[in-house]
């Protein structure tokens, strides 16, 4: 915007006018003092005035930033005070049926998995159709990690119960293996959150954290993070992820079919 358009614009809204009358006010008493048309005096005087006009315009913006400065530090130290933990921690875990069976990118991480499979079953099924990519990653039924995980938990001697969770969570997934886009791996050890990633790589994913607990009774809690929000957190879990899948070794015949072992 050029300086002529700038000025009219500025005198029709009413913006800036004691800048422009402190301009005309210098300017005046500078034309006046060249060509002796006034007192010395006169021109001294104005001159003052006009400096005093000044400094007077110069107070207004320092007060605006300080009453700016002001306010934020207030609202921070609201928002710290109103940012309890329930704010961001639920035990409810939140619906996202609708949005898994949409996502291209899809990677469950926990214990057994056993009622997170079941209750999206249908909603993996109708992603793999699309052609999405499920990653799927849970305990090892054969090893220490069944052991590991009834210790954490309210039946600390009975493993047993987590080797038949993740062996009904197979059966689940055994329907959907016709799909290529399915990957089932199982960790030797129990990892200490549940992961719920879909598209995490987009803006408008989702990654959904479930924090281990010792053998609590109740959900676990969680917390829901957003890539266009929580950028570097969402990274954070997926290179968990990762790290977790590179130690775990894949499903096999005898994984699938238990009752085929000899």
């Amino acid at each position: 915007m050029g300086p002529l358009k700038r000025l009219r614009q500025d005198l029709a809204t009413g913006k800036n006018l004691e800048i422009y009358v402190t301009a005309l006010i210098a300017l005046a008493v500078g034309v006046l003092g060249v060509f002796d048309a006034v007192n010395p005096k006169v021109v001294g005087a104005a001159t003052l005035a006009t400096l005093a006009l000044v400094a007077v315009n110069a107070l207004g913006p320092r007060h605006q930033v300080a009453d700016l400065e002001s306010r934020v530090a207030e609202l921070s130290r609201q928002l710290e005070r109103s940012l309890a933990g329930g704010d961001f921690l639920s035990k409810d875990r939140e619906s996202l049926s609708g949005r898994v069976g949409r996502a291209d990118d899809i990677r469950f991480a926990g214990v057994t998995l056993s009622r997170t499979v079941r209750r999206y079953a249908d909603d993996l099924r109708q992603a793999l159709e699309r052609g999405a990519s499920v990653k799927v990653l849970m305990i090892d039924p054969v090893g220490a990690a069944p052991e590991e995980a009834a210790r954490r938990s309210t039946v600390p001697d009975q493993p047993d119960v987590f080797e038949s969770r993740v062996r009904s969570t197979l059966y689940v997934l055994r329907d959907l293996r016709a799909h290529d886009g399915l990957e089932v791996r199982l960790l030797p050890l129990v990892p200490a959150f549940g992961l719920l990633m879909l598209d995490p790589g987009d803006d408008d994913g989702i990654v959904y954290v479930e924090l281990g607990t010792h053998r609590s009774p109740g959900n676990d809690p969680a917390f829901t993070l957003s890539p266009r929000r929580d950028h570097a957190w969402c990274r954070h879990f997926g290179a968990e992820f990762d790290r977790l899948w590179e130690v775990s070794r894949e499903v096999t015949d005898a994984d699938w079919h238990p009752a085929a072992r000899t």
